[in-house]
């Protein structure tokens, strides 16, 4: 893995485990805010944090390139931690953790800890963000592969996911469907869904405000953070890993 792609912030010599970070941006690009402000809020909460810069590309039949170097990472994270090493994706970057989730075994890649899913990206059916499945399709992949509802198997780690009700460009309905496909494998999981806010909230503080993009800090989604660390902790204690 080019050392580049891999932003690891300073360890924290007592942290709980480490959460590496996939931001958002339908594949194209990578979103900022859900970068390095995602990172000091869990390492305020007490876990090491990383950022993994995947491949992107408008058009570029990404295929299951971005996957690999996940799983890279994941492993690369393993090494220098004795805890547990876990994937937080956004939007697109939801879709590749919900990836390594669902194909690890499959694969043969690295499987993560857990998974932190916020306002994923899950299928390539009739609520699919076309933007993001259109940069992964490549030759002899289809629409198949990339719903990950589809492929969900009891050997996916627990998973924390939220979303919001309002959300018009990764319609709610891909985190329901994951939410129920893993209820069917009977993955642990918990799950929030917050009644309005548009898409791409990140923390919904106002570090990450975007009011071009009525992208408003919101005090009820922003909760999301601290619920997320309440599960971490409450896993960790039950030895879920």
């Amino acid at each position: 893995m080019r050392q580049e792609m891999l932003e690891i912030f300073p360890f924290l010599p007592d942290a709980r485990g480490t959460v590496l970070i996939c931001p958002g941006g339908a594949y194209s690009h990578l979103s900022d805010r859900e970068s390095g402000p995602v990172a000091r809020m869990f390492l305020a909460a007490g876990w090491n944090a990383a950022v993994l810069h995947y491949s992107v590309g408008e058009r570029a039949g990404l295929g299951w390139k971005p996957l690999s170097e996940l799983s890279e990472a994941v492993d690369v994270l393993r090494g220098m931690t004795d805890g547990p090493v876990g994937v937080c994706g956004f939007s697109a970057g939801g879709h590749l953790a919900a990836s390594l989730g669902v194909y690890w075994k499959e694969k043969g890649l690295v499987r993560p800890d857990f998974l932190i899913l916020s306002y994923p990206v899950i299928t390539a059916g009739p609520y699919a963000n076309e933007e993001s499945v259109l940069n992964l399709l490549a030759d002899g992949l289809g629409r198949e592969e990339f719903s990950l509802e589809k492929h969900v198997t009891g050997d996916v780690p627990p998973v924390f996911l939220w979303a919001t009700a309002a959300d018009a460009d990764v319609p709610v309905q891909n985190s329901l469907l994951f939410a129920d496909a893993l209820s069917g494998a009977k993955v642990p999981f918990e799950m929030h869904v917050y009644p309005f806010g548009v898409h791409g909230l990140s923390l919904a503080t106002e570090e990450v405000a975007q009011p071009e993009k009525a992208r408003l800090a919101d005090p009820h989604v922003a909760q999301w953070a601290e619920s997320c660390a309440r599960w971490l902790e409450y896993m960790d204690l039950r030895r879920a890993w």
